[in-house]
Protein backbone atom coordinates (compact mmCIF):
# COMPACT_ATOMS: atom_id res chain seq x y z
CA UNK A 1 0.00 0.00 0.00
CA UNK A 2 2.94 2.30 0.66
CA UNK A 3 4.19 1.64 -2.86
CA UNK A 4 0.75 2.51 -4.24
CA UNK A 5 0.64 5.80 -2.34
CA UNK A 6 4.13 6.63 -3.54
CA UNK A 7 3.12 6.08 -7.16
CA UNK A 8 0.03 8.24 -6.67
CA UNK A 9 2.00 11.09 -5.08
CA UNK A 10 4.71 10.85 -7.74
CA UNK A 11 2.13 11.11 -10.53
CA UNK A 12 0.68 14.26 -8.94
CA UNK A 13 4.15 15.81 -8.66
CA UNK A 14 4.80 15.16 -12.37
CA UNK A 15 1.48 16.76 -13.34
CA UNK A 16 2.23 19.84 -11.24
CA UNK A 17 5.71 20.07 -12.75
CA UNK A 18 4.23 19.98 -16.26
CA UNK A 19 1.94 22.90 -15.44
CA UNK A 20 4.79 24.95 -13.92
CA UNK A 21 7.10 24.27 -16.90
CA UNK A 22 4.40 25.36 -19.35
CA UNK A 23 3.78 28.58 -17.41
CA UNK A 24 7.48 29.41 -17.27
CA UNK A 25 7.84 29.09 -21.03
CA UNK A 26 4.87 31.39 -21.59
CA UNK A 27 6.47 34.15 -19.50
CA UNK A 28 10.12 33.85 -20.48
CA UNK A 29 10.30 32.74 -24.08
CA UNK A 30 8.66 35.32 -26.41
CA UNK A 31 10.69 35.66 -29.61
CA UNK A 32 8.69 37.58 -32.23
CA UNK A 33 7.49 41.15 -32.46
CA UNK A 34 4.14 42.58 -33.46
CA UNK A 35 2.85 46.17 -33.65
CA UNK A 36 -0.33 47.70 -32.36
CA UNK A 37 -3.77 47.38 -33.96
CA UNK A 38 -2.98 43.83 -35.12
CA UNK A 39 -4.86 40.57 -34.59
CA UNK A 40 -2.85 37.44 -33.77
CA UNK A 41 -3.32 34.60 -34.46
CA UNK A 42 -5.52 34.97 -37.56
CA UNK A 43 -5.91 31.25 -38.40
CA UNK A 44 -8.02 28.65 -36.60
CA UNK A 45 -5.01 27.30 -34.67
CA UNK A 46 -4.64 27.73 -30.94
CA UNK A 47 -1.60 28.33 -28.78
CA UNK A 48 -0.09 30.39 -26.02
CA UNK A 49 0.82 34.04 -26.64
CA UNK A 50 3.21 36.27 -24.70
CA UNK A 51 4.34 39.88 -25.15
CA UNK A 52 7.37 41.73 -23.83
CA UNK A 53 8.31 45.34 -24.53
CA UNK A 54 11.50 45.96 -26.46
CA UNK A 55 13.94 48.83 -26.12
CA UNK A 56 13.09 52.23 -27.66
CA UNK A 57 14.88 53.33 -30.86
CA UNK A 58 18.49 54.28 -30.15
CA UNK A 59 19.46 55.94 -33.44
CA UNK A 60 18.24 59.48 -34.01
CA UNK A 61 16.75 60.58 -37.31
CA UNK A 62 18.37 63.54 -39.09
CA UNK A 63 17.10 66.67 -40.82
CA UNK A 64 19.03 67.33 -44.04
CA UNK A 65 16.47 69.64 -45.69
CA UNK A 66 15.93 72.52 -44.93
CA UNK A 67 19.16 73.93 -43.55
CA UNK A 68 19.79 76.34 -40.69
CA UNK A 69 18.95 79.96 -41.38
CA UNK A 70 16.69 79.51 -44.42
CA UNK A 71 13.77 81.92 -44.82
CA UNK A 72 10.45 80.95 -46.41
CA UNK A 73 7.53 83.02 -47.64
CA UNK A 74 5.27 80.14 -48.73
CA UNK A 75 4.04 76.98 -47.05
CA UNK A 76 4.12 74.04 -46.82
CA UNK A 77 7.85 73.36 -46.93
CA UNK A 78 9.65 70.06 -47.44
CA UNK A 79 11.44 68.43 -44.50
CA UNK A 80 13.54 65.37 -45.28
CA UNK A 81 16.42 63.37 -43.87
CA UNK A 82 17.72 59.95 -42.86
CA UNK A 83 15.98 57.53 -40.50
CA UNK A 84 15.62 53.88 -39.51
CA UNK A 85 13.32 52.01 -41.89
CA UNK A 86 9.93 51.14 -40.38
CA UNK A 87 9.90 53.81 -37.67
CA UNK A 88 7.37 56.62 -37.54
CA UNK A 89 8.97 60.04 -37.99
CA UNK A 90 7.24 62.99 -36.33
CA UNK A 91 8.30 66.56 -37.10
CA UNK A 92 7.96 69.25 -34.45
CA UNK A 93 8.17 73.02 -34.95
CA UNK A 94 8.83 74.91 -31.70
CA UNK A 95 7.98 71.61 -29.96
CA UNK A 96 4.51 71.48 -31.61
CA UNK A 97 3.64 68.45 -33.78
CA UNK A 98 3.36 69.53 -37.45
CA UNK A 99 3.50 66.30 -39.48
CA UNK A 100 4.50 62.64 -39.68
CA UNK A 101 5.64 60.01 -42.16
CA UNK A 102 6.70 56.37 -42.03
CA UNK A 103 10.41 55.88 -42.74
CA UNK A 104 11.02 53.80 -45.88
CA UNK A 105 14.37 52.85 -47.41
CA UNK A 106 16.16 54.75 -44.63
CA UNK A 107 14.73 58.12 -45.69
CA UNK A 108 11.69 60.30 -45.11
CA UNK A 109 10.32 63.40 -46.82
CA UNK A 110 7.11 65.27 -46.00
CA UNK A 111 5.40 68.63 -46.28
CA UNK A 112 4.94 70.62 -43.06
CA UNK A 113 3.37 73.91 -42.00
CA UNK A 114 5.30 76.64 -40.19
CA UNK A 115 4.53 79.28 -37.62
CA UNK A 116 5.12 82.93 -38.37
CA UNK A 117 8.63 83.95 -37.36
CA UNK A 118 11.30 81.51 -36.14
CA UNK A 119 10.69 77.76 -36.28
CA UNK A 120 13.00 75.29 -34.53
CA UNK A 121 12.49 71.99 -36.38
CA UNK A 122 13.19 68.62 -34.74
CA UNK A 123 12.55 65.08 -36.02
CA UNK A 124 11.71 62.30 -33.54
CA UNK A 125 11.37 58.61 -34.36
CA UNK A 126 8.87 56.22 -32.75
CA UNK A 127 8.46 52.44 -32.94
CA UNK A 128 5.17 50.54 -33.19
CA UNK A 129 4.79 50.69 -29.40
CA UNK A 130 5.08 54.50 -29.57
CA UNK A 131 8.43 54.43 -27.79
CA UNK A 132 10.42 57.54 -28.67
CA UNK A 133 14.01 57.60 -29.87
CA UNK A 134 16.53 60.43 -29.52
CA UNK A 135 15.90 63.89 -31.00
CA UNK A 136 17.47 64.77 -34.33
CA UNK A 137 19.63 67.80 -34.96
CA UNK A 138 17.69 71.07 -34.55
CA UNK A 139 17.23 73.20 -37.68
CA UNK A 140 16.07 76.82 -37.25
CA UNK A 141 14.22 78.46 -40.16
CA UNK A 142 12.12 81.60 -40.57
CA UNK A 143 8.69 82.09 -42.08
CA UNK A 144 7.65 85.58 -43.25
CA UNK A 145 3.86 85.27 -43.44
CA UNK A 146 2.47 88.18 -45.48
CA UNK A 147 -1.07 86.83 -45.13
CA UNK A 148 -0.74 86.74 -41.37
CA UNK A 149 0.34 90.36 -41.31
CA UNK A 150 -2.59 91.29 -43.56
CA UNK A 151 -5.37 89.44 -41.73
CA UNK A 152 -3.96 89.30 -38.21
CA UNK A 153 -4.42 85.57 -37.76
CA UNK A 154 -4.03 82.43 -39.85
CA UNK A 155 -5.67 79.04 -39.77
CA UNK A 156 -3.83 76.04 -38.28
CA UNK A 157 -4.40 72.27 -38.32
CA UNK A 158 -3.22 69.76 -35.73
CA UNK A 159 -4.15 66.36 -34.35
CA UNK A 160 -3.61 64.26 -31.25
CA UNK A 161 -2.77 61.33 -33.55
CA UNK A 162 0.22 61.13 -35.87
CA UNK A 163 -0.59 57.56 -36.91
CA UNK A 164 -3.73 55.41 -36.70
CA UNK A 165 -4.43 51.86 -37.83
CA UNK A 166 -7.55 50.00 -38.94
CA UNK A 167 -8.38 46.71 -40.64
CA UNK A 168 -9.15 46.95 -44.37
CA UNK A 169 -12.87 47.43 -44.89
CA UNK A 170 -13.34 49.06 -41.48
CA UNK A 171 -14.06 52.75 -40.97
CA UNK A 172 -11.17 54.93 -39.84
CA UNK A 173 -12.17 58.09 -37.95
CA UNK A 174 -9.56 60.83 -37.57
CA UNK A 175 -10.14 63.90 -35.38
CA UNK A 176 -8.45 67.04 -36.71
CA UNK A 177 -8.11 70.18 -34.61
CA UNK A 178 -8.93 73.36 -36.51
CA UNK A 179 -8.00 76.73 -35.03
CA UNK A 180 -7.28 80.35 -36.01
CA UNK A 181 -8.29 82.07 -39.21
CA UNK A 182 -11.75 83.29 -40.17
CA UNK A 183 -14.71 80.99 -40.86
CA UNK A 184 -16.19 79.38 -42.76
CA UNK A 185 -13.48 76.84 -43.58
CA UNK A 186 -12.95 74.30 -46.35
CA UNK A 187 -11.25 71.11 -45.14
CA UNK A 188 -9.91 68.52 -47.59
CA UNK A 189 -8.15 65.22 -46.85
CA UNK A 190 -6.16 63.17 -49.36
CA UNK A 191 -5.99 59.64 -47.89
CA UNK A 192 -3.04 58.52 -50.01
CA UNK A 193 -4.75 55.53 -51.66
CA UNK A 194 -5.81 57.15 -54.97
CA UNK A 195 -9.40 57.47 -53.76
CA UNK A 196 -11.38 60.71 -53.92
CA UNK A 197 -10.44 63.29 -51.29
CA UNK A 198 -12.75 63.98 -48.39
CA UNK A 199 -14.21 67.49 -48.60
CA UNK A 200 -15.97 69.24 -45.71
CA UNK A 201 -17.31 72.72 -45.09
CA UNK A 202 -16.85 73.79 -41.48
CA UNK A 203 -18.38 76.90 -39.94
CA UNK A 204 -16.38 77.11 -36.71
CA UNK A 205 -13.04 76.11 -35.25
CA UNK A 206 -12.72 73.03 -33.05
CA UNK A 207 -12.49 69.27 -33.62
CA UNK A 208 -13.36 68.13 -37.15
CA UNK A 209 -13.85 64.35 -37.58
CA UNK A 210 -13.00 62.95 -41.01
CA UNK A 211 -13.55 59.30 -41.96
CA UNK A 212 -12.27 56.88 -44.57
CA UNK A 213 -12.21 53.15 -45.40
CA UNK A 214 -9.07 51.52 -46.82
CA UNK A 215 -9.66 48.54 -49.10
CA UNK A 216 -6.12 47.18 -49.14
CA UNK A 217 -3.42 46.70 -46.53
CA UNK A 218 -0.64 49.27 -46.54
CA UNK A 219 0.87 52.39 -45.03
CA UNK A 220 -0.56 55.60 -46.48
CA UNK A 221 0.53 59.24 -46.35
CA UNK A 222 -2.49 61.38 -45.45
CA UNK A 223 -2.44 65.09 -46.31
CA UNK A 224 -5.04 67.35 -44.68
CA UNK A 225 -5.56 70.96 -45.76
CA UNK A 226 -7.76 73.69 -44.30
CA UNK A 227 -8.49 77.02 -45.99
CA UNK A 228 -10.31 79.88 -44.29
CA UNK A 229 -12.51 82.66 -45.69
CA UNK A 230 -9.46 84.91 -46.22
CA UNK A 231 -7.64 82.31 -48.31
CA UNK A 232 -4.99 81.42 -45.70
CA UNK A 233 -4.22 77.71 -45.61
CA UNK A 234 -2.85 75.15 -43.18
CA UNK A 235 -1.40 71.70 -43.90
CA UNK A 236 -0.90 68.54 -41.88
CA UNK A 237 0.60 65.22 -43.05
CA UNK A 238 -0.27 62.04 -41.12
CA UNK A 239 0.19 58.27 -41.44
CA UNK A 240 -2.73 55.88 -41.98
CA UNK A 241 -2.20 52.13 -41.58
CA UNK A 242 -4.43 49.43 -43.05
CA UNK A 243 -3.41 46.22 -41.30
CA UNK A 244 -2.29 43.20 -43.32
CA UNK A 245 -0.93 39.67 -43.01
CA UNK A 246 2.67 38.47 -43.07
CA UNK A 247 4.23 35.05 -42.42
CA UNK A 248 0.97 33.12 -42.30
CA UNK A 249 -0.55 33.59 -38.87
CA UNK A 250 1.18 36.87 -37.96
CA UNK A 251 -0.20 40.18 -39.18
CA UNK A 252 1.72 43.38 -39.70
CA UNK A 253 1.59 46.67 -41.53
CA UNK A 254 3.58 47.24 -44.70
CA UNK A 255 7.12 48.58 -44.28
CA UNK A 256 7.05 48.41 -40.51
CA UNK A 257 9.18 46.80 -37.84
CA UNK A 258 8.43 46.30 -34.19
CA UNK A 259 10.15 46.18 -30.84
CA UNK A 260 7.71 44.24 -28.70
CA UNK A 261 7.82 40.44 -28.96
CA UNK A 262 4.93 38.08 -29.52
CA UNK A 263 4.83 34.39 -30.49
CA UNK A 264 2.45 31.48 -30.52
CA UNK A 265 4.38 29.22 -28.16
CA UNK A 266 4.26 25.52 -29.06
CA UNK A 267 7.55 24.56 -27.33
CA UNK A 268 5.96 24.23 -23.86
CA UNK A 269 3.35 21.84 -25.22
CA UNK A 270 6.04 19.62 -26.77
CA UNK A 271 7.63 19.28 -23.33
CA UNK A 272 4.48 19.14 -21.24
CA UNK A 273 2.49 16.58 -23.26
CA UNK A 274 4.85 13.59 -22.64
CA UNK A 275 5.02 14.48 -18.94
CA UNK A 276 1.23 14.70 -18.67
CA UNK A 277 0.84 11.32 -20.45
CA UNK A 278 3.33 9.75 -18.06
CA UNK A 279 1.43 11.15 -15.09
CA UNK A 280 -1.85 9.83 -16.51
CA UNK A 281 -0.33 6.35 -17.00
CA UNK A 282 0.99 6.25 -13.44
CA UNK A 283 -2.35 7.46 -12.09
CA UNK A 284 -4.14 4.76 -14.09
CA UNK A 285 -1.79 2.11 -12.68
CA UNK A 286 -2.58 3.34 -9.18
CA UNK A 287 -6.32 3.17 -9.85
CA UNK A 288 -6.13 -0.43 -11.15
CA UNK A 289 -3.99 -1.43 -8.20
CA UNK A 290 -6.54 -0.05 -5.73
CA UNK A 291 -9.42 -1.82 -7.54
CA UNK A 292 -7.56 -5.14 -7.57
CA UNK A 293 -6.73 -4.92 -3.85
CA UNK A 294 -10.36 -4.09 -3.09
CA UNK A 295 -11.61 -7.13 -5.04
CA UNK A 296 -9.09 -9.43 -3.33
CA UNK A 297 -10.09 -8.12 0.10
CA UNK A 298 -13.80 -8.73 -0.64
CA UNK A 299 -13.10 -12.37 -1.54
CA UNK A 300 -11.34 -13.11 1.72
Amino acid sequence: MKISNSIFIFSKIISLTAIIVTGCFIVTNPIWAAGPSEQNPQSATQGFEATVLGTPPTQAATIAIPTNGQTFTNIPITVSGLCQTGLLIKIFANNVFVGAEQCANSTYSLQVDLFSGTNDLVARDYDNLDQQGPDSNTVSVNFNDAQFAQFGTRVTLSSDYARQGVNPGSLLTWPLILSGGTGPYAVSVDWGDSSSSTLKSVAFTGVVNVTHTYNQAGVYNIVAKATDANGTSAYLQLVGVANGKINGNLSSTNSTTSSGKTIILWQPMLIAVPIILAAFWLGRRHELYVIRRTIEASRQ
